[in-house]
This record gives C-alpha cells, structure tokens and sequence, in this order.
C-alpha cells in the first residue's frame, strides 16, 4: 500500500478466510478496496466476501479464473496490467497457489516482467499444523493424494522419507481409506491429527496413532473440509559405525557441541548421547 490508500500496479495474491469471514487482513480488505480489477476463482465467494466487509465494487468487475479456465483467459488478464494497473487475485478461500488456481498466473506475471505481490493470511495448510500437535520444526506440505490406491501408497512411502511432518489434503469421502492405507504403510503407530472443518463452527481435531483414528472413522464418517497432519518417521537406524563417522565428519566442521545437536537432528538421535561420544572421540583421538 502507498500514501492515500493507492497500492502499486500489478498483480496482489490475497489470502481470503477459510472459514469465519473476520479472518481476513485489514490489509487484504484495504488491498480489495483500491485495486482497479478484481479476480477470483470463485466469483459469487469473492462477491459476498466483500460484501460482508463492505467493500463497494464501485462498478469494477469481478473476473473469473480458476483450474478449467484456458491460456488466453490468463493471457486476456495479463494484458490488463498495463504497468499502470493493479489486480488482485483470490482464491475461493485461503492461500492463493496452496492447492489453489493461480501458480500459472503468476509465473506469467513474472515472466511477463510484471510485479508481484502477496497480502498474507488465512491457510488451512499451516492452521492444521498449528493445532496438530506434532513437531512444526521440519514440515512439508503435499497437497492432494493421488487417485489411485497403488501411486497413492507409493506417494506415501517417498513422503516419508523427507523426515518432515507432512500436511495433505483429503476428501471425507477417501479419508478414510488413505488413513487404511497410510497404516498399511507407515504402520498404525504413527501419530496423526485428522483436521476439520477448521475455523468453523463444526471444527474438530482428531489426534493419535493412526490404527486409532482409522477405526474411529469407521464407526463414524466425516464431514467437511479435512486437512490430514501426518507425524514423520524416525528413519532408518544407522549402525554405530555411520554414527562416529557422521559425527567424526562434523567435528571437522563445527564445535563438538554444535556438531552434536546437527547429527541429532539428522539421525532423530540424542544429542547428550551424541556429545558423550564426541567427548570419548576426541579422548581416544
């Protein structure tokens, strides 16, 4: 935003509320006051969005753009942004390009030599992993499963070799069919936090061993929005020689102490144990 309520030209992503409507950013609202052209991936969502916030349309259209819409739709919103125009994009709800149209879009800005910006907020992905309980450090977000069963457990299975929390998408109608397979995978020890209907009035968390949350569903179907929080592994169990030799490599590196924590982190190890043996390296040379 500049003086006066003006904002710069180009193309604004807005984050829009993925549930209760007063979880937009006064920033957001400011940016959809002042832009000359409005686009959305849902054009009736963002109408009523502004309505409720009581942002005038003040005769500027509302232009549609969404996973159907073709090359010169995107091409024909381009040439909208002269240099002296401002548009803003918003996805139905949440964070544009989060599992949301726009990434085409604003690839083509860029290329375009046209200026980006974002207005932060609202995100199922990270709001999911905020109430999930399990460890926010390492996280990556993968979007949607694949359709079928065979690259579905396939897809799993590499995910779970990036040693991160993991936050998919799921519909209720296959939720839980992938917790099955994610326990037929992962194993059914494997802690998770089944997320619904977030920011809602129906919102609710499920958490625990992934057999558990499995079965619960069984007796009772959800509903609704489901973000699926899925706890990373403890990776395969390295010999004792890889450990000194991992560590020895570090200790060239960095203090021992330092060195410690990092292989820790790498090998989901202790880091006291971790020093103890840095000091006994160092002992025997």
């Amino acid at each position: 935003m500049t003086a006066g309520g003006k904002v710069q030209p180009g193309l604004h992503f807005v984050a829009t509320p993925i549930g209760s409507a007063r979880d937009i950013t006064l920033r957001a609202l400011d940016v959809l006051w002042a832009v000359d052209v409005i686009a959305a991936e849902d054009t009736r969502t963002a109408r009523r969005l502004m309505e409720i916030h009581g942002v005038p349309l003040g005769g500027r259209k509302v232009l549609a753009y969404h996973d159907h819409s073709t090359a010169s739709a995107r091409v024909g919103l381009l040439k909208l942004l002269d240099g002296t125009t401002s548009m803003a994009y918003v996805s139905e709800a949440g964070t544009p390009l989060v599992a949301d149209p726009g990434y085409q879009l604003g690839r083509a800005a860029i290329e375009a030599g046209i200026a980006v910006y974002s207005a932060p907020g609202a995100s199922a992905a990270l709001a999911a992993l905020s109430v999930s309980g399990l460890a926010s450090d390492r996280f990556l977000f993968a979007g949607f499963p694949p359709a079928q069963a065979g690259a579905r457990r396939k897809w799993m299975a590499e995910l779970d070799a990036a040693q991160a929390t993991t936050i998919v998408y799921e519909s209720p109608k296959r939720v839980h069919r992938t917790l099955g397979e994610l326990c037929e995978v992962l194993g059914e020890d494997r802690e998770v936090a089944l997320c619904r209907e977030l920011t809602k009035r129906f919102e609710e968390v499920l958490r625990g061993p992934s057999g558990q949350v499995r079965d619960r569903l069984a007796q009772h179907p959800v509903k609704g929005e489901i973000v699926l929080v899925i706890a990373r592994g403890t990776g395969p169990v390295a010999s004792e020689a890889e450990i000194e030799a991992m560590l020895r490599d570090a200790m060239k590196e960095m203090p021992l102490k330092q060195a410690a924590a990092q292989v820790a982190e790498i090998l989901n190890l202790s880091r006291r144990d971790l020093y103890q043996l840095g000091l006994k390296l160092k002992h025997d040379g």
